[in-house]
């Protein structure tokens, strides 16, 4: 009988230390999924920049380090409907992805206003 109960316990042991290293694993895939498409993000805005301050500006970047990720912009469409995609990668190489369709403001001043229309992520 002791060794019954010796074995059950040993058992659950191993079932409730398999359900933790499984929660665990699952953590930090969402961690470094967050981190992908904060480094998207990133991406985007400077590529808001790009745009602020050149309104003509489509070059995109490539690998463009970041934290400790990257991330790749381009930038198509004719002015002043613009579309950005930006895909960052995290540490751990998760991808995500961000795409905003734009309108941007060419009234002559110099740091041009950007207006976002549509925003996806993931899609």
């Amino acid at each position: 009988m002791t060794i019954f109960v010796i074995a059950l316990l040993a058992v659950l042991t191993m079932g409730i230390l398999q359900m933790s290293t499984e929660e665990i694993q699952l953590m930090q895939n969402q961690t470094y999924a967050t981190e992908a498409i904060a480094t998207a993000e990133a991406g985007l805005n400077d590529a808001f920049a790009e745009i602020r301050a050149d309104d003509e500006w489509t070059t995109g970047f490539t690998d463009k380090a970041f934290n400790s990720g990257s991330y790749t912009v381009t930038v198509t469409g004719t002015l002043p409907n613009r579309t950005i995609e930006s895909t960052g990668t995290s540490s751990q190489s998760f991808a995500g992805r961000v795409e905003a369709d734009v309108t941007v403001d060419t009234s002559g001043s110099s740091d041009h206003t950007i207006r976002i229309d549509n925003l996806r992520i993931n899609e």
